[in-house]
């Protein structure tokens, strides 16, 4: 995580903005937008990646055309909330390739969950093995998504003042 500390000017959150757009986007053509060198671009993203402010490089797919059409959003409630039975929760969510989303919450259940699948038959499968062999989930809710309205991870980007 970055630090407090960590300064970030006009540049850098256009360069924030730009990359959260378009990951393939060269240094070259951001110098242009904003106004710096190519080698004074690359030199802040990769003080940006150091700092963790920027945490990763992906590439979004079009989950449709891979054959995983359903979204599913999924509240669950645990039994007990030891502190090793979440933790081994997490654990588990964090290893299966079909959880895209995994975040742990207040209010009337535990965690949140964004299922991919490519039917209900996967998605039975799945809380088969997660929910019903679990005996520390109480219980889940299903939401299935109709619409994908809005879909992304950018965060808006400000000029922190120190």
């Amino acid at each position: 995580m970055a630090g407090n500390n960590l300064q970030l000017d006009d540049f850098d959150t256009h360069i924030l903005q730009l990359m959260q757009v378009s990951n393939r986007i060269t240094s070259e053509q951001i110098a242009e937008k904003i106004g710096l060198s190519a080698a004074a671009v690359q030199r802040r993203i990769k003080r940006l990646r150091e700092s963790k402010v920027i945490s990763g490089d992906v590439s979004i797919v079009n989950p449709k055309l891979l054959n995983r059409p359903l979204t599913l959003v999924v509240q669950v409630t645990l039994e007990r909330e030891r502190a090793d039975l979440m933790d081994a929760f997490k654990k588990e969510m964090k290893a299966n390739p079909i959880v895209q989303q995994c975040y742990y919450v207040t209010g009337s259940s535990d965690f949140i969950l964004i299922i991919t699948a490519s039917d209900m038959d996967d998605y039975e499968a799945f809380t088969r093995s997660c929910f019903f062999d679990n005996s520390n989930i109480r219980n889940f809710q299903t939401n299935v998504v109709m619409d994908r309205v809005k879909v992304g991870l950018t965060v808006p980007v400000e000029r922190r003042e120190a």
